[in-house]
This record gives C-alpha cells, sequence and structure tokens, in this order.
C-alpha cells in the first residue's frame, strides 16, 4: 500500500510518499480501507519529532480516519465487513489501509460525507473526555476555549451550541473571530488586540466562566485561572507556550478551583472503547438529527500531506484539514 511516512524529523518536506506493507489486524481489531484521514496538531508534532507514538503504534502519522471494514482480526464478527466507519487510532492513519481497535470505531452519522466523518474521532473524542467528563460542564454553564478556528475549537463550539452552554473563545484575528461566531460561539476575542481576561469578566459580569479548556499553557495558565468562576475547573490538553508556570494555590484553595488534564493517544484500548461507547450513545443520535457537522477547512491528496501540513502549520485554517485517499 500507499502511506505517507516521516523520512526525518522535521519541516513539512519531511512527509514522503513511500511503499508498506498492508497492516494485519489482531485480535479486537479491523482493517479499514481508508477513504479520508483528519490531519491534527499532533501529527505535526509527531512529524517534528516531539510527539512519538506510543509503544505499539505504527510510526506513520494520522491518529483519525474513515473508511469501509474490509477485514477482521482472528475472532472478529465477519458482520462487520462492508461497514463504513470512522475510528480513532494511535498512528497509521495517512496509509492507504489502517488497522483499528473495533472498540474505537463509530459508523459514519447519517448525512454525512466520508471527509466529515474523517474529520471526527480526534476533536470528539478529545473535546468529549476533556470538557464533559473531565470538566463536569453541564447545560446553563460558560466556557472559555482557546485556539476558537481550530479544529479543536470549532469542535467544543458544535458540541457546546448541541448541549446549551454558552462558549467564550480566543482567536489570532478579527477574521478569525468573525468565522468563531459565524460557527455560533458566543463571544469571540482577538487576543491579539483585547485582554480575554476583561472580555471573560465583562461578559460574564463578573463571574466568570465554569470551564477553561486549554492548548496553550506557559504563561495563559494564571491568566485562565482569573476568568474561572468559583467551583471553576480547568482542564489542560496542549502547553504550546510551555509546560512550567508559577500561580497562586492559594487562589485556587479560596476559590475551591479544580486543575487537571490528560492526553488521549497513550490511553488505553480499553479506555478508548469506553469513550466512543458513551459518544456513540450520547453524541450519535444527534448528529443523525443534523444538530451539527464539523467545520470543513480544506482536502488534500493523500499525496500531498506536506501540503496540507503546511497550511495548518500557517495557522490559516478554519476547522478541519483532512486528507482524501484513492
Amino acid at each position: 500500500m500507499t502511506a505517507i511516512a516521516i523520512s526525518a524529523p522535521g519541516g513539512p518536506e519531511v512527509l514522503q510518499p513511500t511503499t508498506r506493507p498492508v497492516p494485519q489486524p489482531g485480535p479486537g481489531e479491523v482493517l479499514i480501507r481508508v477513504a479520508a484521514a483528519g490531519v491534527n496538531r499532533p501529527d505535526v508534532l509527531q512529524r517534528m519529532g516531539f510527539y512519538p507514538p506510543p509503544p505499539g503504534a505504527s510510526d506513520l502519522p494520522g491518529l483519525e480516519i474513515a473508511g469501509t471494514i474490509v477485514a477482521v482480526g482472528p475472532g472478529g464478527d465477519p458482520e462487520h465487513l462492508g461497514q463504513a466507519v470512522c475510528a480513532l487510532v494511535a498512528g497509521g492513519g495517512y496509509a492507504e489501509y489502517c488497522a483499528a481497535p473495533v472498540g474505537s470505531c463509530l459508523p459514519v452519522p447519517k448525512g454525512f460525507s466520508i471527509e466529515e466523518a474523517a474529520a471526527l474521532p480526534e476533536t470528539v473524542f478529545t473535546v468529549w473526555h476533556n470538557l464533559f467528563e473531565r470538566g463536569y460542564v453541564r447545560d446553563g454553564e460558560t466556557v472559555l476555549v482557546h485556539g476558537g478556528t481550530s479544529g479543536i475549537g470549532t469542535t467544543a463550539i458544535g458540541l457546546c451550541k448541541l448541549f446549551d452552554i454558552k462558549i467564550i473563545v480566543t482567536c489570532g484575528s478579527a477574521d478569525k473571530c468573525a468565522a468563531a461566531t459565524a460557527l455560533g460561539a458566543d463571544l469571540a476575542v482577538d487576543y491579539s488586540s483585547e485582554d480575554y481576561v476583561e472580555a471573560v469578566k465583562s461578559f460574564t459580569d463578573g463571574k466568570g466562566v465554569n470551564v477553561v479548556l486549554d492548548m496553550v499553557g506557559g504563561d495563559y495558565l494564571p491568566r485562565n485561572l482569573a476568568c474561572l468562576a468559583d467551583d471553576g475547573r480547568h482542564v489542560t490538553i496542549a502547553f504550546q507556550r510551555g509546560a512550567k508556570v508559577e500561580f497562586d494555590i492559594a487562589d485556587v484553595m479560596r476559590r475551591r478551583l479544580t486543575l487537571t488534564g490528560s492526553t488521549l493517544r497513550a490511553r488505553s484500548t480499553d479506555f478508548k472503547a469506553l469513550l466512543a461507547d458513551e459518544i456513540h450513545r450520547t453524541l450519535w443520535p444527534r448528529l443523525a438529527e443534523g444538530g451539527w457537522k464539523p467545520a470543513m477547512d480544506q482536502s488534500f491528496a493523500l499525496a500531498d500531506a506536506s501540503a496540507a501540513h503546511a497550511r495548518m502549520q500557517a495557522g490559516e485554517h478554519v476547522g478541519k484539514i483532512v486528507l482524501t485517499v484513492g
């Protein structure tokens, strides 16, 4: 099969088409003929040498795919054959075929194109687990999410609208703020020209938000804490501005704040299967009713993966970038 490999840590040009054996699904796995694969920030970090795959995972980038099940592993259910699915994988998505844990596969939602389905697993699983499970957000609350036009940000906007949650996002330009507002954000703050802490306080009448979903880290953390209401929850999923920071722990105690965070890629297949089951039961029926679709930025052919990465790194995209296969 044709796949996209990382020839050496570096820029987008190190993504090179290569020929690999078609993977064989093991117990509890299925083989998917990939029709589309999502492009995500962790793929960029892996390409740069900063985010190695977990033990046992493919060295090929790609964490989410959509396509057709063409084989099942030993002891697998043959009824899965021919099903159109999207799947969360620990690697290997940039290829014509990819093995996936059967528990991490979800049916392509009714009315979704295969590209839209490929844009779901990584960001939906991440937002659902961190905002709804770790952040315990519920209807009527307000959240702050940084990177409002990223895949995570646009997914958070969509899911918050589905569940009656107000969402404030930050973006790097007026145009991106306009795009985030058009997607449903209740407030979009241009961090290049505005103080998002003051904007949050003004929007919430001084109360603050209930949850912050942060992928920035560094000096954003104390500012994020200033945005939180009493009993607020801060969830970290990345740290683009650094992993170390000083903050006032007495303030955390006084206002009963919760700081948590997670990474998804290295979690067990059993955990991901449980998460997939909850998402399938809770979110998928709403998607089938036409409640939300992912914001799609641009599609690239598999062979043009380097161009897709260049677009992501340039920060010009709004929503999801996908690779199409075949």
